[in-house]
């Protein structure tokens, strides 16, 4: 096997590994099924991507061609089955704001204790 080879066979492996870290991102129109699904999932967390025309109004206003993502991680489980406090952070590359000089990545993050039902615990304990 040639050093180049190698090199190259190396190169790939790891470009390999680092792709299989990336989050599985899932289609939704809103937050909400994210908020969901990082309530129900072990780690915590669940990661998608805002699709339909609430995206399609956000990028058009922002002037970028890039998806818009939403990370939902699990920050406290309550005692009250179902019910979380969650951290929602919803970003995109390539905004445009207005009077900026050149487009940045925009991110908007919030905390919100929610419940299966869509309501707030009854306890924060």
């Amino acid at each position: 096997m040639t050093p180049r080879f190698l090199a190259f066979t190396l190169a790939l492996a790891c470009t390999a590994r680092a792709q299989t870290n990336l989050p599985v991102r899932t289609p939704v129109s809103d937050p909400r099924p994210l908020m969901l699904a990082a309530i129900d999932a072990p780690s915590g967390e669940a990661h998608g991507v805002l699709t339909g025309d609430t995206a399609q109004a956000i990028t058009r206003k922002f002037q970028s061609k890039t998806p818009i993502f939403i990370d939902v991680t699990t920050e406290k489980r309550y005692r009250q089955a179902g019910c979380s406090r969650l951290k929602v952070n919803i970003w995109q590359d390539g905004v445009l704001l207005p009077g900026a000089s050149a487009p940045r990545r925009q991110t908007i993050t919030f905390g919100i204790n929610y419940c299966r039902d869509g309501l707030p615990p009854r306890s924060l304990s």
